[in-house]
């Protein structure tokens, strides 16, 4: 059975981030690897900075000193993420590297949930389980994808009302 990629986070020089992404791209690349360093992260946000009285939006890291690499981990793996240069190392404990969760993954936005890991459908009846409208029950009219939310058909002050909550808001409910 294929060992599936996870994502684990690895400790860097503060400002090498950049350069250390690309590193083990290059190194990825050279030892033809691809299939087992599948992607590496630096997650960005945008933030709007004032400067003489002008906004302008710029990127800053959202965790400066890291970067998060989805790999399948062995020694090799280990080896080539470890030994590039500016990486001081994996975070886990007595840096043994410990993937990240899902909620984690999706926190840090380095990668939306797939589509095909959600299990919902219009015409679901669901609940919602977190934020201002917790406690509603209601069918699914409608999926969006892009966007991770679905508009949910409720009863509100005795009539039938659409809400729009995210995928991680409601639960399926079982028959």
């Amino acid at each position: 059975m294929a060992e599936e990629a996870m994502w684990y986070v690895a400790h860097t020089y503060s400002g090498y981030e950049n350069k250390v992404k690309a590193n083990i791209e290059k190194s990825v690349e050279n030892r033809g690897i691809s299939d087992l360093i599948q992607a590496v992260e630096v997650p960005m946000e945008d933030v709007i900075e004032e400067k003489n009285g002008e906004q302008k939006v710029v990127k800053r890291k959202v965790f400066p000193g890291y970067v998060v690499i989805k790999m399948i981990m062995n020694e090799d793996t280990w080896y080539v993420v470890r030994n590039t240069r500016g990486v001081t190392g994996f975070v886990g404990p007595g840096s043994k590297p410990v993937p990240l969760s899902d909620e984690e993954v999706e926190k840090m936005g380095v990668e939306q949930v797939r589509m095909a890991d959600v299990d919902l459908e219009v015409g679901d009846n669901v609940n919602v389980k977190s934020g201002p409208l917790e406690g509603f029950s209601g069918k699914i009219e409608n999926i969006n994808k892009e966007t991770r939310k679905v508009t949910v058909k409720v009863s509100m002050f005795g009539r039938e009302t659409p809400i729009e909550v995210e995928f991680g808001q409601i639960e399926k409910l079982t028959d």
